[in-house]
């Protein structure tokens, strides 16, 4: 049973609760974490979104658990070929994302909802309040879904993204990546992430990487190029399992 002193993370908070180490022991080092900060300095707009007041875990069925259901009537092939969706080819280099999605036993996930959003190869999103002052690409919309098969894997064709400024300090630029969303089985059952490329140099200047302070966990985040999944003369491709759940798990957006 928790307490109003207890943490998210399930730990007592000492500090509230005003326990203290007895004399001569010295407190265990508390992990770093694996999901990103709710209040994260670097990161300025946590300070805006994170929670003021504790948060309240609603009863069991204050809200419906049982939908979306999604199937194949909801999922066409051509929505995970995000090259594919307009008269023409949009431009930038052609990449192929793949890989599986995992409990944490690691066995495989099939059925589920897999879908993405990302900017174009300039770093321009297509939606109205994108400032940033580069092309559109008129054949390009940047967004996609699939489902998982029987052996949980999920295969989306794509466009390598542009890195971009946003604005959050001087000279600030987020590294090329695309959003990913899971969806289960439930309404309530949805986890957000980004998956970023191997080798990138923003990777130390950006405060939304660094937010999650696992360095094991970042490099989850991180997918590794594969040849398997590379496309001979057409599409160099990269690789990146979604672990849901334990000690492996791929950092996920909690907020």
């Amino acid at each position: 049973m928790t307490t109003p002193h207890d943490r998210i993370d399930g730990r007592p908070d000492r500090r509230a609760s005003g326990a203290e180490p007895e004399p001569g022991v010295r407190p265990a080092p508390e992990p770093p974490r694996r999901l990103p900060e709710f209040d994260f300095a670097a990161y300025r707009s946590t300070e805006l979104r994170s929670p003021r007041q504790p948060l309240v875990i609603p009863p069991s069925g204050a809200t419906e658990p049982t939908g979306p259901v999604f199937g194949v009537a909801d999922v066409h092939p051509l929505d995970a070929d995000l090259t594919a969706q307009h008269v023409g080819e949009p431009l930038g280099e052609r990449i192929v994302v793949g890989g599986r999605v995992l409990d944490e036993s690691g066995r495989p996930l099939r059925g589920q909802l897999v879908e993405l959003w990302q900017a174009n190869a300039a770093g321009r999103y297509p939606h109205k309040a994108d400032r940033h002052p580069a092309p559109l690409d008129p054949n390009f919309t940047g967004a996609g879904r699939c489902l998982t098969d029987e052996e949980g894997r999920y295969r989306f064709v794509t466009i390598k993204p542009g890195a971009y400024p946003w604005g959050n300090h001087h000279n600030a630029w987020r590294p090329a990546h695309i959003h990913f969303s899971l969806f289960g089985t439930a309404f309530t059952q949805r986890l957000v992430t980004q998956m970023y490329f191997p080798g990138d140099p923003l990777f130390a200047y950006d405060p939304i990487f660094n937010s999650v302070r696992d360095e094991r966990a970042r490099r989850r985040m991180i997918a590794g190029f594969d040849m398997d999944t590379t496309v001979s003369e057409w599409a160099l491709g990269y690789r990146w399992d979604i672990v849901l759940g334990g000690a492996s798990a791929t950092p996920t957006e909690d907020r």
